[in-house]
């Protein structure tokens, strides 16, 4: 089905009467929480109008919803009060089965955006980008482990990491899989059976960052509708198996101004423009600060470690897989162009709050003029100590309560997005330490293996 382009009631008559052709009788739509579980509600078709004008209700307490089920109130997130959730039919899609999906935002009784609504605040930076006169577009890369419906792990005869036996092994999962995401207009870039065992990763083009996050969301779902038409579940948390490889959730963003990009055509290294090298600046001074919006969950730290590509030190580095921020150079190989990659990002991260945590703090480089720190040209796990020191490298924390302290008292994080996301964020994260802490690894990752899954 073609995109909508117009909001009015025509529009919404022609999606309808669109929808009911390709066999459609049922609309969900979805939104991502603070945890980074997505959240849903579906009407019968006919209801589509309502679904988009009105919206359904939906209690304030959506937003601390917890990977166990629980809430986690805050002062202003309690029982009381009532939110519209409205879906964007830009956005439709038709899924199977019945079923078509469409992105939603959260809004207050009166037509307000929720201030801790990740959607709607990912459309306010872009706005606040726009405004500025830079374009951004983001483009996701993600990967999941393929497990049995109860979450255990798969027996594999044989894995090679990267290798085609995967892909032949799971060739008809892979296929069903392509074939929905091209029907429903998902552009896969390319899929490769990644370092773990029944692990994979895939990769989106670049997009608008909310049409991007928007996308991410949708493939996650086909994902989950793919793995369940062959009896088995797929797992986007961090860290599924203690022992091995995570699972990532890499964010790539490139900027332009007046139709110029900042990566690529300056003055500055591997010809970064001044404002493009503010923007990387800007990332590395505050990634600590809103690290809790990348890798905040209580299964993050376990996937941040050296050596295993997550970005777990703080730097940035051409094509350098182990620093936080990774440059990629324009040219040949590169169709897209120069953009930079934030390794750190895992998929128990809200996608929506990532980006727009990301690209604040690009344009905030941008305005305070940060200076792009020196590149780390190598591994910087082969540095001595004293090397990184003088270089001015550091470890990115890996304790989830380090992280949420950081991101509970950052006047950054709190400056650039708002209290409410901070608040409803700390409250999440801080239930799951609070209510796993006798748990040993094993058991933290057995039982929330499926939890971010769709």
């Amino acid at each position: 089905m073609t995109r909508i382009t117009s909001a009015d009631e025509s529009a919404v008559a022609r999606a309808q009467r669109e929808l009911q052709e390709a066999g459609v009788r049922t609309v969900i739509g979805t939104v991502v929480n603070a945890s980074g579980i997505t959240l849903a509600k579906s009407v019968p078709l006919a209801r589509l109008g309502t679904f988009h004008q009105a919206g359904m209700g939906a209690a304030p307490v959506w937003h601390v919803f917890t990977i166990d089920g629980g809430i986690a109130f805050t002062d202003s997130i309690t029982p009381v009060g009532d939110m519209r959730l409205k879906i964007d039919i830009t956005g439709l899609r038709v899924l199977q089965g019945g079923w078509a999906w469409a992105p939603a935002s959260l809004f207050e009784q009166a037509g307000a955006p929720s201030p801790a609504c990740a959607r709607g605040l990912l459309a306010g930076v872009d706005g606040s980008l726009n405004q500025a006169g830079y374009q951004a577009l983001v483009g996701h890369e993600l990967e999941f482990f393929l497990t049995s419906p109860d979450g255990s792990a798969l027996e594999t005869t044989s894995w090679v990491p990267y290798g085609a036996t995967g892909l032949l092994d799971r060739s008809e999962f892979l296929d069903d899989l392509l074939s929905a995401m091209n029907q429903a207009g998902i552009p896969i870039e390319q899929i490769h059976a990644e370092y773990g065992r029944n692990q994979f990763e895939f990769s989106l083009p670049p997009a608008s960052p909310v049409h991007a996050a928007d996308t991410v969301v949708l493939a996650k779902i086909m994902v989950g509708i793919a793995a369940r038409a062959h009896s088995m579940q797929a797992s986007f948390s961090p860290s599924p198996f203690p022992g091995t490889v995570g699972n990532g959730a890499h964010q790539h963003f490139s900027l332009q101004k007046n139709g110029l990009p900042l990566f690529s055509g300056g003055s500055g290294p591997y010809g970064i423009s001044g404002e493009g090298g503010a923007a990387i600046g800007g990332i590395i001074a505050g990634l600590p600060d809103i690290q809790g919006f990348l890798t905040g969950s209580v299964l993050s730290g376990s996937r941040l470690a050296p050596g295993t590509w997550s970005g777990a030190y703080l730097c940035w580095g051409l094509e350098n897989r182990e620093a936080s921020v990774r440059f990629l150079n324009e040219g040949r190989s590169n169709p897209h162009g120069a953009n930079v990659e934030v390794k750190i990002v895992d998929p128990s991260a809200n996608v929506y709050l990532a980006s727009a945590a990301i690209l604040a703090l690009a344009l905030e480089g941008i305005r305070s003029g940060r200076k792009l720190p020196a590149a780390v040209p190598g591994d910087p796990g082969r540095l001595s100590e004293d090397e990184r020191h003088r270089a001015n490298i550091r470890m990115l924390p890996n304790s989830p309560a380090a992280i949420i302290d950081t991101l509970d008292t950052s006047r950054l994080a709190r400056g650039l997005l708002g209290d409410a996301v901070v608040d409803a964020t700390v409250a999440v994260r801080r239930y799951e330490q609070r209510t796993s802490a006798d748990l040993a690894p094993d058991e933290l990752a057995e039982r929330f293996r499926l939890a971010w899954s769709i």
